[in-house]
């Protein structure tokens, strides 16, 4: 490659030490070491979790701050990112895992209420195309909470409303759909997410996802009869349409957020690093490249399952375009890379051995695996 070369950076967050954007600050640092001259542009991407409005943000959308319910019942400020009339509301900002304090869980009581807030704020913003990322939740309530939230009755056998949560769900009667927002009926709703399960049963949202939020076994049966009943209450209210949207890919999703986005928004499930190289730009940006440089903290079998560096790749080697990628720690073979379209990786841990030090000083220890990249790539 010559030296003018033009390098994408279009690479995923390093969880727990660097965001997207970060990523591709230090990649870039490093290339340009080696090759002063390289063109190399940056487009912080994401899958719908943790860091979509970031990579959103980094890619021209403006960052909008409201306070909304949090998953605890308690305020927390959460950000949604807007262009125009497209809106990107990551669920994770108010519903999520990182805002519950250390080595707290609520599996049973964690409510979406807040994502619900968020959205009503996108429309109040002028959304009328919401991408929803949903991922690194703390809840498995099904989207009660942000049904709730953008007007839905959802009631005991009392006429009482529900408390928040999953737990709760088990003693729904009633749910009334009626009074839901009718900005909702105007608004485009893409459902962003890697997640096929369906809503309930051996591989449904409390079923798999329910341990990684606190649940016990004991818990996790109860949420996953919970949420089965607000399926069936959900049937008696909308109609066949909500039994379907049960066994629906995505529908068990972010704790069944996935389920309450396709019954009461009527939203279109599609993976999540599809729907942001969409609305990022990724399409133009790549046609600019003639390297494109992706990756995420683990290049591991989870990649390949519609994480954002398995969706770079194929859309960059569509477009016939070469892919490397750099991440934390590499478990994939070079068959596996190759196939996804990737031709070769460069790990951190390939230059330092300990995991712990390649977390702390991850910027660095990249900027030195991008200097190697930019070595024999360019």
């Amino acid at each position: 490659m010559t030296e003018t070369a033009r390098v994408l950076i279009a690479a995923d967050k390093f969880k727990g030490s660097l965001t997207a954007a970060e990523v591709a600050e230090h990649v870039t640092v490093g290339i340009r070491a080696v090759r002063p001259t390289a063109v190399v542009e940056s487009l912080p991407v994401a899958d719908g979790g943790d860091g979509t409005v970031e990579a959103a943000v980094a890619g021209g959308f403006a960052p909008v701050e409201v306070e909304v319910t949090g998953p605890l019942g308690l305020p927390v400020l959460a950000s949604f990112a807007l262009r125009g009339d497209v809106a990107v509301v990551e669920m994770a900002q108010a519903s999520g895992l990182r805002l519950l304090p250390p080595f707290t869980f609520a599996p049973m009581t964690a409510t979406t209420y807040g994502t619900g807030e968020l959205i009503a704020a996108a429309l109040d913003a002028g959304a009328r195309t919401v991408v929803l990322g949903i991922g690194g939740s703390a809840t498995t309530d099904g989207g009660a909470g942000m049904l709730t939230a953008l007007g839905a009755q959802l009631l005991d056998r009392d006429g009482d409303p529900l408390p928040y949560g999953g737990g709760p769900l088990r003693e729904l009667e009633t749910a009334d759909l009626s009074g839901l927002d009718p900005r909702l009926k105007d608004t485009e709703f893409v459902l962003a997410s890697d997640v096929v399960n369906p809503l309930t049963g051996p591989e449904g949202a409390a079923s798999v996802y329910g341990p990684q939020k606190g649940a016990d076994p004991v818990e996790v049966e109860a949420l996953d009869a919970a949420l089965a009943n607000y399926a069936r209450v959900l049937e008696r209210s909308v109609g066949s349409r909500a039994a379907e949207c049960a066994t629906a890919p995505g529908a068990g999703a972010a704790g069944g957020v996935g389920y309450g986005a396709l019954v009461g928004l009527n939203a279109l499930f599609r993976p999540g690093i599809d729907v942001l190289l969409e609305v990022l730009g990724f399409e133009a940006a790549l046609g600019r490249a003639d390297l494109v440089v992706t990756g995420e903290g683990s290049l591991d079998e989870q990649t390949l399952h519609g994480k954002a560096p398995a969706g770079v790749a194929a859309g960059a080697r569509a477009a016939g375009k070469r892919v490397v990628a750099v991440c934390g720690r590499l478990t994939l073979t070079e068959d596996a890379l190759r196939g996804a379209g990737i031709e070769r990786a460069y790990a951190l841990t390939a230059i330092e051995a300990d995991p712990e030090v390649c977390i702390a000083e991850a910027g660095p220890l990249l900027e030195r695996v991008a200097r190697q990249l930019a070595d024999e790539q360019l």
